[in-house]
C-alpha cells in the first residue's frame, strides 16, 4: 500500500512522525480515514483515538483531547490539544481528569461554560468505557 507523511503534535511534543499507510482520526463531524492523496481537508476533532497503520503489522494508537486535523498534498499533520498513547491511559488518570472537570463544572460562571465543560465530562466518560477503563 502507498504511504504519505503524517506528523502528531501535542503542546508538549512530537508524538509521531513518519510514512503510513493510513490514519484513522476521530473527526468533530464523524470519523474518518487519510490515505495517500486524500483530496485537501481541515477539521476539528473530538476526544477520541487516533489509529495510525504504519504498515500491515504495526500499528499505533494515540487517545487525543481535541484538536485540528490537516490534510494537504505533503500530508496529514495533526495539531492535539493532548495526546497520550493509549497505552499509558489508565484508569486513575481519566477519573482524576473527570473529577476536574466536574470542578471546572462547579465553577463555571456561564451557560456556554457549562456547555463545554459538560461536553469535556461525558467524552471523558466515553472514552473511559470505548477504552474498557
Amino acid at each position: 500500500m502507498a504511504s504519505f507523511h503524517f506528523e502528531l503534535v501535542s503542546p508538549e511534543r512530537l508524538l509521531f512522525a513518519g510514512e503510513v499507510e493510513s490514519v484513522i482520526v476521530p473527526g468533530s463531524e464523524g470519523e474518518f480515514t487519510v490515505l495517500r492523496d486524500h483530496a485537501p481537508f481541515m477539521s476539528t476533532m473530538k476526544p477520541g483515538v487516533v489509529e495510525v497503520i504504519e504498515n500491515a503489522s504495526k500499528k499505533v494508537r494515540l487517545f487525543v483531547r481535541g484538536g485540528f486535523a490537516d490534510v494537504t498534498s505533503a500530508g496529514l499533520t495533526i495539531l492535539a490539544e493532548q495526546a497520550i498513547p493509549v497505552e499509558e491511559l489508565n484508569v486513575e488518570r481519566i477519573d482524576a481528569e473527570i473529577k476536574v472537570a466536574e470542578e471546572d463544572l462547579a465553577d463555571a460562571l456561564t451557560e456556554e461554560a457549562r456547555r463545554v465543560v459538560s461536553e469535556k465530562i461525558e467524552q471523558l466518560r466515553e472514552t473511559k468505557a470505548a477504552l474498557g477503563l
